[in-house]
C-alpha cells in the first residue's frame, strides 16, 4: 500500500510540474516608469518627518540618444503623452487651481502641444491610455499655455520635478534643451 501511495503521489507531482507554465517576463523598457511627488520628499520617510504627498505625477522616461526631440520625435504642434508608452498620468490629493481653474482632487493625464516657443500643457480627464493616439480633448479640464525655456545642458532622459514659490508647486518638464513650468496653486 506504501508503494501505491508514494507512486501516486510521484506521478501527481510529476504530472504538476509538467503542467505549469513558465513566466517569461518582459526585458527591461528602454523607457523606464518614474513618479514625481510634491513635496519632492513626501513619501520617503516617515509620514511623521515629512508632509503628505499633495501632487503625484507618473511617467516613462525615454532618453534622447543624439536625437532632436522637439520639432522632431515629438512633433510641434501635436498632442503629446509627455513621456513614452502609456500617457502619463498626475494625482492630485488636494483640490488645485491651475491656470486661474479649479482642479478637484484625482486622479487626471497630462498631455502637452509642444510648440517651438511655448506649450499647451492640458489636464485631462481620461485615464489608462496608450500614448495620445485616443485622446478626446471633450474631455480637458483644463489648459495653459507655457513658456519654453531653452537650457545649455542636455536633459538627457525626460524627467519630471518640482519647485516651489510660496503656495505654489512649480511642475518642470525638461527634456533635451527644453524645459517648461506649470505652476500648480494648492490650497
Amino acid at each position: 500500500m506504501k508503494k501505491i501511495y508514494l507512486l501516486a503521489v510521484t506521478l501527481f507531482a510529476a504530472f504538476t510540474v509538467q503542467a505549469q507554465e513558465v513566466v517569461k517576463f518582459a526585458p527591461l523598457d528602454n523607457s523606464p516608469v518614474d513618479i514625481s511627488y510634491f513635496p519632492n520628499k513626501a513619501v520617503k520617510f516617515k509620514k511623521t518627518d515629512n508632509p503628505n504627498p499633495v501632487i503625484k505625477v507618473t511617467y516613462a522616461r525615454p532618453s534622447a540618444k543624439g536625437r532632436t526631440i522637439f520639432g522632431d520625435v515629438v512633433k510641434f504642434g501635436e498632442i503629446w503623452r509627455v513621456g513614452a508608452n502609456e500617457n502619463t498620468e498626475i494625482k492630485f490629493y488636494k483640490d488645485v487651481t491651475i491656470g486661474g481653474k479649479k482642479v478637484p482632487a484625482g486622479y487626471y493625464s497630462l498631455f502637452a502641444i509642444p510648440e517651438k516657443d511655448k506649450w499647451t500643457i492640458i489636464i485631462n480627464k481620461e485615464l489608462d491610455l496608450w500614448g495620445g493616439y485616443a485622446y478626446d480633448e471633450s474631455k480637458d479640464v483644463v489648459r495653459v499655455s507655457v513658456p519654453v525655456k531653452p537650457v545649455s545642458d542636455t536633459i538627457e532622459a525626460l524627467s519630471i520635478a518640482f519647485t516651489t514659490q510660496g503656495n505654489v508647486a512649480i511642475l518642470v518638464i525638461g527634456w533635451d534643451k527644453t524645459t517648461v513650468e506649470l505652476p500648480i496653486t494648492i490650497k
